[in-house]
């Protein structure tokens, strides 16, 4: 089958091949009181063409949406059941180097999450980052120092 394949490429009629979205993970951050606000973000999104997956947090105030969508259009699906949404600003507090930076601590953040901000993550031309870096395990010339 592979050589049809090849010789369909020079023989075929132009026929317009659409271009698949990746597969991504949008995230979005939505207030939803009950269960009818659960109940209608939620099937407002998963009747969007290419969606996989969908869960819901309301505790969270979170919308995960995993599939072939486009993230812009997601959020404008959400934001059509008349709830205030806005992509999901937040990071896990592990992933961050200085979480209580004024700029990344948020009170209204879920527990174990901060805001996405460049202030909470470290200058890579930092003194203390580079002899990190210099003694790190990943280093391969750092038994040649020690």
């Amino acid at each position: 089958m592979g050589a049809l394949d090849f010789l369909s490429d020079y023989f075929s009629v132009s026929t317009r091949k659409k271009k698949r979205k990746p597969m991504q993970t949008v995230e979005i951050k939505v207030k939803m009181d009950c269960d009818g606000c659960e109940r209608r973000v939620r099937n407002s999104v998963s009747n969007m063409k290419g969606v996989k997956q969908v869960e819901v947090s309301r505790k969270q105030s979170k919308v995960t949406v995993t599939g072939y969508v486009d993230r812009n259009k997601v959020l404008k699906k959400v934001q059509s059941t008349g709830k205030r949404a806005e992509f999901w600003p937040y990071i896990q507090y592990n992933l961050v180097a200085y979480p209580y930076v004024a700029q990344a601590y948020d009170k209204k953040a879920p527990s174990g999450y901060v805001k996405n901000s460049e202030q909470a993550l470290p200058n890579p031309n930092a003194p203390d980052e580079k002899l990190a870096v210099l003694f790190s395990d990943d280093n391969p010339n750092a038994c040649s120092i020690m």
